[in-house]
């Protein structure tokens, strides 16, 4: 019977360790979320942040935020162009605020995240 008890022990163990490395070791740490689309919300995001920067200095030297046209005619001729399945559109508020949108047109990209950034610079 001790030996049957040390079989079943060591057999629960092993069973213990395989789960631990089969859940550490196999996933990417990112909730399941696939690579690229790990890689293309990055890359948005920072687009994110450009157009915001853009803004900044828009507000400054004209008083007001500016539409993506305008932040376009301002300096940044390739500013919010259409990337990696995403669109960009801004809409200002006067000199108050601004809202940034990315939002994915791509079929390939269903149920991906559309992505914001207003005068608060935080990409939500």
């Amino acid at each position: 019977m001790r030996g049957l008890g040390s079989i079943v022990g060591l057999l629960v163990v092993l069973a213990g360790g395989y789960f631990v490395y089969h859940s550490y070791f196999t996933s990417n740490g990112s909730g399941g979320v696939p690579p690229q689309q790990q890689i293309d919300v990055v890359d948005i995001k920072s687009n994110l942040l450009v157009i915001g920067q853009a803004e900044r200095q828009y507000v400054v030297a004209h008083g007001a935020y500016g539409t993506l046209d305008q932040l376009r005619q301002d300096g940044g001729a390739s500013l919010g162009t259409d990337l990696r399945g995403y669109v960009f559109d801004v809409t200002p508020n006067g000199a108050q605020s601004f809202t940034a949108t990315a939002t994915p047109t791509d079929a390939t990209k269903a149920g991906w995240p559309t992505l914001t950034i207003d005068e608060t610079m935080q990409v939500k």
